[in-house]
């Protein structure tokens, strides 16, 4: 039963995560500016040149390791495959990872000449979430497995 549960709990949020990476973060690393356009990054007017190039980064990090990371462990885990746990262990550790980091760099920049965030309370909003999920999940692949 518990590992039913589990199981839904990771894939659910988990593909939802995954369509959102492949929407939002993705086409950002290609072209940083279809992200602006798309309004899931910032523009470089209100974060500075670094601003921008550290969510490009992010962004690039997810298009080359962390999305098919992500797709990797959660279509093992549907398909019940050995390496699962591990692959989608990894892709969780590092959806604990970003957000903190992603937060940290928001709190550390708040009022740093040049710097803007008008949205800043959805990061506040949706990364803990994220974060809190992913952190569950992880511990419960860890005690089940």
């Amino acid at each position: 039963m518990a590992e039913n549960l589990l199981f839904w709990f990771i894939q659910l949020p988990g593909w939802a995560l995954f369509l959102y990476l492949a929407y939002a973060q993705c086409p950002a690393a290609i072209r940083y500016e279809w992200g602006v356009l798309l309004g899931t990054q910032e523009p470089e007017a209100l974060i500075t040149p670094v601003g921008r190039a550290f969510w490009w980064g992010l962004a690039l990090a997810d298009l080359v390791f962390y999305t098919p990371l992500l797709g990797l462990g959660l279509a093992g885990q549907a398909l019940g495959t050995g390496w699962a746990v591990p692959v989608l262990a990894a892709a969780l550790g590092v959806t604990v990872y970003w957000p903190i980091a992603s937060l940290a760099t928001v709190a550390a920049a708040r009022g740093a000449p040049g710097w803007s965030l008008p949205k800043e309370r959805d990061y506040w909003i949706v990364l803990p979430i994220m974060t809190g999920w992913a952190g569950l999940a992880l511990l419960g692949l860890v005690l089940l497995a």
